[in-house]
């Protein structure tokens, strides 16, 4: 464990919040869940794909027997055929903490969006750091459609912005289309308005990263097999029946579904879903714990350790102990 000076507990009158991050597969889910057995918490979900309806399988959202005896905040709460935004987050979570610590409890925040969770700490710079994701479904559209389509969308969403491009400066053009993404808010609006206000806790932010990346591969490996095993396809095959879904949205852009979707359209195979599945969420946890490395105010733990809950359960128990002594 690596014990890194947090400056949000110098605030003692603010209450409590426990932050669980790292990377997928990391076994955040099983920590979350005995830390609320045994502490007044309540799990706020920080994942970006498991906010969407119906979209069990491929997200790994915790089983309904779970969920039954300890209930998950932001999970199940739009359509995939809609997008969701940090900053949507930032005020969807910030609600919820204030009636969790209302009840006397303490809000437990859970999950592997790092842009979230760099949002809900920091607030928005004027101006966001690129989302590799988000870039990459901005190329996919460009590929599929052509630039003019993604140039229309962004006159769209951002006039402002659009006018003062020239449709061919791509570079440009998908930039402002990503921060709308990644914000909700237009970059000719974003540049005026105020950074959010610090956050209102002592923040006990707690990463869960692999000391041998190669188990952590080998993990990834298991679950998305398991995930095809469970039915990935045929989840996505009844989406697209209930939903009105297209590639390009953000929820059909997530990794697994991705593949699936392509899979379904003979573009590719078996084989390749699976090989193509596994080595985009290894690229997936691959960025997680780039963003975790260059988050500061960390305490982190060995995600293979076999006594994990226990020991990040102490640390909590010692860190609260310490606030309120």
């Amino acid at each position: 464990m690596q014990n890194l000076n947090n400056p949000h507990s110098t605030a003692t009158a603010l209450p409590p919040a426990l932050l669980l991050m790292g990377p997928t597969a990391s076994g955040k889910t099983a920590v979350a869940i005995a830390i609320a057995k045994q502490l007044p918490c309540e799990i706020i979900s920080v994942d970006s794909a498991q906010i969407y309806l119906d979209m069990n399988v491929g997200t790994a959202k915790p089983e309904l027997e779970i969920l039954a005896h300890t209930p998950h905040h932001l999970i199940n709460i739009i359509s995939p055929e809609h997008s969701y935004s940090a900053a949507r987050f930032c005020d969807d979570a910030l609600d919820l903490m204030h009636k969790i610590t209302a009840r006397g409890r303490i809000p437990l925040l859970v999950g592997g969006t790092m842009l979230y969770f760099k949002a809900l700490l920091e607030g928005f710079n004027s101006l966001p750091q690129a989302d590799p994701e988000i870039r990459q479904a901005i190329e996919d559209q460009a590929a599929s459609a052509g630039w003019s389509a993604v140039y229309n969308e962004l006159q769209t969403v951002d006039p402002v912005t659009a006018n003062r491009l020239q449709p061919g400066d791509t570079q440009r053009v998908q930039r402002a289309l990503e921060i709308y993404r990644i914000t909700g808010q237009a970059m000719s609006a974003l540049l005026d308005a105020p950074r959010l206000q610090n956050f209102p806790y002592r923040a006990i932010t707690i990463a869960l990263t692999p000391s041998v990346r190669a188990e952590l591969h080998q993990r990834i490996a298991v679950r998305f097999n398991h995930m095809l095993a469970q039915g990935l396809v045929d989840e996505l095959t009844a989406l697209k029946k209930t939903y009105n879904l297209h590639a390009q949205l953000p929820a059909m852009r997530c990794v697994g579904y991705r593949q699936a979707w392509d899979f379904l359209n003979n573009q590719i195979n078996q084989t390749q879903l699976r090989e193509q599945g596994i080595a985009a969420t290894r690229q997936l946890a691959k960025r997680q714990l780039t963003w975790l490395r260059a988050m500061p105010e960390l305490t982190t733990f060995d995600c293979l350790d076999n006594d994990l809950e226990t020991q990040v359960l102490q640390y909590i128990q010692h860190q609260l102990k310490s606030f309120n002594s």
